[in-house]
């Protein structure tokens, strides 16, 4: 091939060659601003407060027995109604108190052991009904938590006039919490941006604009209490709480 007829070939590999510089400078400078576009921060803020329950749910059981179902219905009415005055007398309305369904079981004299005797057709449990045991439950819901609290201890002289009765430990609830939860939230969001641009600002860097956010779980625990749950946790058992809002953002960087 003579030189005229190489130079349009050089020529057009030359042209080629440049376009392929060309675009690939550009895919490169393109891929850099994507990257750069697509950076982005995950951070978890947090809010936490301390509150007192505004309502105790309080439960005591009576409970009572004897050789005849009557006999042992009437000793329980008479229990019961004793203890109902004796909340009365102490200050808590009637409309507080709640009296539940009363509960029977049969006492049954134990019969003979497999084999005990010369018989192997005994039972453990077989035997005559020698009397019933019936159980009531009485509640007390009240908004003056502190009272409560103290008669709930107190209701031991019963005890000590021969009623049977057993006292269960306090639950306390807080009843505002559905409005808490939304200024928390605003608090947990708020600490989740100043982090973030506490760690965009160490390396140089802004925050940009909001590209999602999760509320993570409330968390209601005894105070000072390091407990998580990914449930959440709703602790009844302490009058004193802390309670705990969680929110993950995801930021831009600028």
């Amino acid at each position: 091939m003579n030189e005229n007829a190489k130079s349009p070939l050089l020529h057009a590999a030359a042209v080629l060659a440049l376009g392929l510089v060309i675009a690939a400078s550009i895919g490169a400078w393109a891929f850099v601003h994507v990257k750069s576009r697509d950076q982005a921060i995950v951070v978890t803020g947090s809010a936490r407060r301390r509150i007192k329950s505004d309502l105790i749910i309080w439960r005591a059981g009576v409970t009572a027995s004897g050789p005849k179902l009557g006999e042992a219905y009437q000793s329980l009415a008479r229990d019961v109604s004793r203890v109902k005055a004796y909340l009365i007398a102490k200050g808590v309305p009637e409309d507080q108190i709640v009296i539940s369904a009363i509960t029977t079981s049969t006492v049954r004299r134990a019969g003979k052991q497999a084999g005990e005797g010369g018989s192997d057709s005994g039972d453990a449990l077989s035997g005559n009904i020698i009397g019933y045991s019936l159980q009531q439950q009485i509640e007390v819901r009240s908004p003056e938590v502190d009272k409560i609290t103290k008669l709930s201890r107190e209701v031991t002289e019963l005890v000590n006039q021969g009623l049977l009765l057993e006292s269960n430990a306090p639950q306390y609830v807080y009843t505002k919490l559905g409005d808490l939860k939304v200024e928390m939230l605003g608090e947990a969001a708020r600490d989740a941006k100043v982090r973030a641009q506490q760690i965009a600002s160490s390396t140089g860097n802004q925050v940009g604009s909001l590209r999602a956010a999760e509320m993570g779980v409330m968390q209601i625990t005894p105070p000072d209490s390091s407990e998580v749950s990914g449930y959440g946790v709703n602790d009844t058992s302490s009058l004193e709480k802390d309670i705990t809002a969680v929110v993950h953002m995801t930021f831009s960087i600028n």
